[in-house]
């Protein structure tokens, strides 16, 4: 038996689950957020449906690491630090450096950080906790795995873009995707439910959150995907664009009379999407309410996501000659039936039919009629536990 801490370290947040292994039986589930803002906190649930909350500031992520310690070992959780058997960082940009989960050594944090031109948001942030850890748990295994080393098996036609090759090949200019950790995980997953090796299937994974993104997984490697360069591309999400012509960013600035592109930048990831269009909310549930109430707006906007969900599909199907099944995950994929079942309804031509009384579900199930060519699931995401296993894997 053995105990791994899965980090999930971003900007303002360190979350974290303690799992053991190979049972994969949560131990402890927790959070610290708005790091370097007011009104911080650290929430830990353990034990018997146990939880402890503290409200104070936490200025750096280096002291929600030491505050976090302080509580897991006074609280019980963790009496000693040597059961701790390895740690897993997930990591969101690995550029083209990390084809592969890495064990974490001094050389591989500052190749993270110096990555985080590619996810400002993310890298800085991941490379700062995982010096933490380092420090207070130096003689413990520790991996860092890579949201974009999943999709490192797509060939070149699929992440070059059409710009000068120079771009390319002087700056690292080209699709990474991002969500590959949660894409790995539902994909192996759903093969398991198939009784099929992922390796004799093409599966359709559906990351849908308030970010979101498709993947077209062929014999068990990720070929294509539809976020980009950065999360920004692809479908429409809680509050990104997805995909837009460019030449849009230098109209809006002229007629918005913005003279810093990072403005237009930010617009585009915090306030479009879902929340730009129906002006009501970046929560799937919310616009869903107000366009049952007869919210125009918001309608579209759910029509729009619906839309553009639809389009990636078909479009892997067609880069795959077809399909064994599409999974669906994430806070919006798992969650919401109607939203399986519009997406399927528009897309039957190719032998997967929504059944309305197994899709009536939050849970992992098998989705699609008995008589459906093409699977349909609704697979939970479990980045954690992929977290754990790839720790597993490496420090072997």
């Amino acid at each position: 038996m053995s105990k791994i801490m899965a980090i999930n370290a971003g900007s303002s947040s360190l979350k974290f689950q303690i799992i053991v292994m190979p049972e994969e039986e949560v131990l402890s589930i927790g959070l610290v957020e708005r790091i370097g803002l007011p009104g911080s906190r650290l929430e830990i649930e353990y034990g018997d449906d146990q939880e402890f909350e503290l409200v104070e500031d936490i200025p750096t992520h280096d002291r929600a690491v030491e505050l976090l310690f302080e509580h897991l070992g006074s609280l019980k959780v963790i009496e000693n630090f040597d059961e701790i058997a390895g740690v897993g960082h997930r990591v969101v940009a690995g550029g083209e450096i990390f084809k592969d989960s890495a064990l974490v050594t001094d050389e591989v944090i500052q190749q993270v950080d110096d990555l985080g031109e590619f996810a400002p948001l993310h890298n800085y942030a991941e490379a700062t906790v995982m010096r933490a850890f380092k420090e207070r748990l130096p003689e413990v295994p520790m991996a860092a795995i890579f949201d974009t080393s999943f999709h490192t098996t797509m060939p070149a036609v699929n992440y070059v873009y059409s710009l000068p090759y120079e771009y390319y090949e002087d700056f690292a200019a080209r699709k990474y995707g991002a969500h590959g950790t949660s894409h790995r995980y539902v994909a192996n997953r759903a093969a398991e439910m198939l009784g099929k090796p992922v390796e004799e299937l093409k599966i359709i994974t559906c990351h849908l959150g308030n970010g979101g993104s498709i993947t077209a997984v062929e014999y068990g490697k990720s070929i294509d995907t539809s976020m980009g360069f950065t999360p920004l591309a692809g479908i429409t999400m809680g509050t990104r664009t997805g995909d837009i012509d460019a030449s849009l960013i230098p109209f809006l600035m002229e007629k918005l009379n913005i003279t810093n592109v990072q403005e237009i930048i930010d617009i585009f990831n915090k306030k479009s999407g879902l929340l730009g269009i129906s002006g009501v909310s970046s929560d799937m549930r919310d616009v869903e309410s107000a366009a049952e109430e007869g919210n125009e707006r918001a309608q579209l906007a759910l029509d729009i996501f619906y839309n553009r969900v639809q389009k990636y599909i078909g479009q892997y199907v067609a880069l795959m000659n077809g399909v064994d099944a599409i999974v669906f995950t994430a806070g919006i994929g798992e969650n919401s039936a109607i939203t399986r079942k519009i997406i399927m309804d528009g897309l039957t031509f190719f032998g997967g039919t929504i059944d309305e009384v197994k899709n009536d579900t939050r849970k992992e199930a098998i989705v699609s009629t008995d008589d459906s060519t093409v699977a349909i699931l609704n697979v939970p995401t479990n980045e954690e536990v992929e977290i754990a296993r790839e720790v597993i894997r490496l420090s072997k």
